[in-house]
């Protein structure tokens, strides 16, 4: 392929001004994340469920559970649920509101996307759900559209994630609430453990499971790099969110996240 000099230029100039985000322990131009982060659902997403079970020994449906029962979900809300993924949390605000809610599952990877629409059509779930392949930070939404957003265990993917809180604020009603459920900072005692277990276990794990050991890896490396609890408090709140707090699961292993538009 054939390049003209002034497109070169323009690339080269492109690449010196473009920040760097993290990909797992590495530092990588922003503009080249979301199709990393991409590569690496679209590669596990036929296998996500089972290796989330595996991997957590179930006890991610437990704190998922008790995410969606801290949410608070009533009949007639409208309720997004972003990195959606394979519908986990859509299910269960589906079935405390008896279906009542209005509940619109946005992912930005098309396979986590086919993947968790398909489960739940063969579960017999046809209406209550919407699904949108769309970027969290920037959302293919009206300003002020829903009463809540929750986002489960995928905020730590998203490339600018103070980009991504102020576009969630934007989409919600006042009174809106924002939950999100994500890995957070382990006890000290538990932490030589955990880290053995997320290092050397998960990527072994994701080989034989998803044949894809790299894939487990980024992962294990991206809720190293996800900011202490305080931290990630108070990029909520710099986003314009009142009444900001979380609580510790299972050792710290992962938080809930709270936040409102006042």
């Amino acid at each position: 392929m054939v390049r003209r000099m002034g497109e070169t230029r323009n690339q080269n100039a492109e690449s010196a001004t473009d920040s760097m985000a993290s990909f797992g322990f590495r530092d990588v131009p922003e503009s080249e994340k979301a199709a990393m982060v991409g590569d690496v659902f679209h590669s596990v997403a036929r296998r996500y469920d089972l290796m989330n079970d595996v991997l957590s020994f179930g006890v991610h449906r437990i704190w998922k559970d008790r995410f969606v029962t801290d949410l608070r979900p009533r009949a007639g809300e409208a309720i997004l649920d972003l990195a959606g993924g394979t519908g986990d949390i859509a299910k269960l605000v589906h079935q405390r509101t008896r279906g009542q809610a209005r509940v619109t599952l946005c992912d930005i990877n098309h396979s986590m996307v086919q993947v968790g629409r398909d489960r739940l059509l063969d579960q017999g779930l046809f209406r209550g759900i919407d699904w949108t392949v769309g970027d969290a930070e920037t959302l293919p939404f009206d300003d002020a559209s829903f009463d809540a957003v929750t986002i489960a265990f995928g905020i730590r993917n998203v490339t600018r994630i103070p980009k991504a809180l102020a576009d969630i604020r934007r989409v919600l009603r006042p009174g809106g609430r924002f939950h999100c459920l994500e890995f957070s900072t382990v006890g000290k005692g538990l932490k030589p453990f955990y880290d053995a277990w997320s290092f050397q276990a998960m990527p072994r794990i994701g080989r034989v499971i998803a044949d894809d050991p790299e894939a487990y890896r980024y992962l294990a490396e991206s809720i190293a790099r996800f900011p202490a609890p305080q931290v990630f408090a108070d990029m909520i709140a710099e986003a314009g969110m009142r009444r900001v707090g979380f609580d510790a699961l299972t050792g710290g292993i992962a938080a809930i996240h709270r936040g409102w538009r006042i």
